[in-house]
């Protein structure tokens, strides 16, 4: 099942298990933050760190040509910043 060569290999869900890495840390770092007011007085902040970096993440794979995961990476890029939108998150 496995495959060694998938983490080489240059393809969508690659770049869609890349681009949610971010934006997972952002969601279990705003769960466990989620009563200390102190340190975190915006509850959308770690989300929009996490789409930065993710945009950060599309340049380094557009720079290196791989084109099918730079779309992954856009993808899930996307569809947090729909639900960042829509006010989708553990604080409310």
């Amino acid at each position: 099942m496995y495959n060694q060569a998938m983490l080489n290999k240059n393809n969508m869900p690659f770049g869609v298990l890349i681009g949610l890495i971010f934006p997972v840390m952002a969601f279990v770092a705003a769960y466990l933050l989620k009563y200390n007011v102190d340190l975190i007085n915006r509850p959308a902040l770690p989300y929009f760190i996490a789409i930065a970096l993710n945009l950060v993440l599309i340049r380094i794979g557009s720079k290196r040509g791989s084109d099918q995961t730079v779309k992954g990476i856009m993808l899930a890029t996307f569809v947090c910043m729909i639900l960042v939108f829509f006010k989708i998150h553990p604080l409310r």
